[in-house]
């Protein structure tokens, strides 16, 4: 079959590679979409770990098209989005519902085969947790495929205790600051206001329904804040980006109570410099959030059918055949997120 092959930082190929066979307990899944996330492009330019030889891809839909002996929890046929998470079960975490903080975790697409090929074989322990979970009547397999990051964004919307009416400044406007948007206002956000210096991502944020879009090389984001909440400041912060700089102006964004929540993961060895009274005299949490739980999936699911708008983040479509250019696009800037689409 044909797959998109991670061989080390700054080099990928789709090349031929066997088809996997199902042994005791584990799946085949077909793959219909896997989308692209930041995380594979920082594996590509050697900010992320993932082994030599693997197959990436962890935002994942497909049909179930083959069972290993003892399977009874799917059935072929099934459409499936894939948690990527290979939990132990067993663990401190596991056993609190939390098994994206497995003690033992592999991920799919970073430890072990993802989702950029022909075929998944998914891991006994990943079919035993429920980690397939069953795509809704009428939902496409291309957003579905978005299950995954919408999730995390989830994650880390709870993370912020969103409540109807919340103010919240999000801090990038890229694929998951506009998720962000998307989400929180489904949610009940209030006031929005999104920071990003590219000018096309802006209007993008304006038209998913921010409040006001500012260019921070030209405006303060802490005094916009501050201007749409009588001088509160906001209620949530979300750091999207992976940024360093992104992430030391943001306790001046929230109010006093207010919550700050770092998003994307940093290069290893980011350092930042913060006022630790700016957190002791305002009272703020600092938080974060990575992946998300499999009920958190769930939910997702449940509400895909439901907000066609996500469909508008992807905005390059690639055969599997063209995978590499997948990354290109992301690479050059170009749009928002890419999506690989198996026939």
């Amino acid at each position: 079959m044909k797959a998109l092959v991670f061989h080390q930082p700054e080099s990928i190929s789709v090349d031929d590679v066997p088809e996997p066979s199902p042994g005791s307990g584990e799946v085949v899944v077909k793959i219909a979409a896997t989308a692209i996330c930041h995380s594979d492009i920082r594996v590509y330019k050697g900010l992320k770990y993932a082994a030599p030889g693997v197959i990436p891809g962890h935002e994942i839909a497909g049909v179930i098209a083959d069972l290993g002996q003892g399977v009874t929890n799917v059935a072929v046929g099934d459409r499936v989005v894939v948690c990527p998470i290979v939990a132990c079960g067993r663990c401190h975490y596991c056993r609190a519902g939390t098994r994206n903080r497995c003690v033992e975790r592999v991920t799919l697409g970073y430890d072990a085969n993802g989702g950029l090929a022909e075929y998944l074989l998914a891991p006994a322990q990943i079919v035993s947790l429920g980690h397939l979970l069953r795509v809704p009547d009428g939902l496409i397999l291309e957003r579905a495929a978005l299950t995954e990051p919408i999730a995390c964004v989830l994650n880390s919307v709870e993370a912020c205790d969103l409540s109807a009416g919340s103010s919240v400044a999000i801090i990038g406007a890229g694929p998951m600051g506009l998720l962000h948007l998307l989400l929180m206002r489904r949610l009940g956000a209030g006031t929005v206001v999104v920071c990003d210096p590219d000018a096309e991502r802006r209007e993008q944020a304006l038209a998913f329904g921010a409040n006001a879009a500012i260019d921070p090389t030209r405006e303060s984001l802490a005094g916009a804040m501050q201007e749409r909440t009588d001088g509160l400041g906001a209620d949530a912060v979300v750091v999207s980006p992976g940024i360093g700089d992104a992430m030391e102006g943001a306790l001046d964004v929230a109010r006093p109570q207010g919550v700050v929540t770092l998003f994307g993961g940093f290069p290893k060895g980011t350092r930042v410099s913060i006022d630790p009274n700016a957190i002791h005299n305002k009272e703020i949490r600092l938080t974060g959030s990575q992946n998300a739980t499999i009920e958190q999936y769930q939910r997702v699911l449940d509400l895909l059918p439901h907000v066609p708008e996500v469909d508008a983040v992807t905005t390059h479509h690639f055969s599997l055949a063209d995978a590499t250019q997948s990354y290109e696009v992301r690479l050059r800037g170009e749009g928002l997120k890419s999506m690989v689409v198996v026939d």
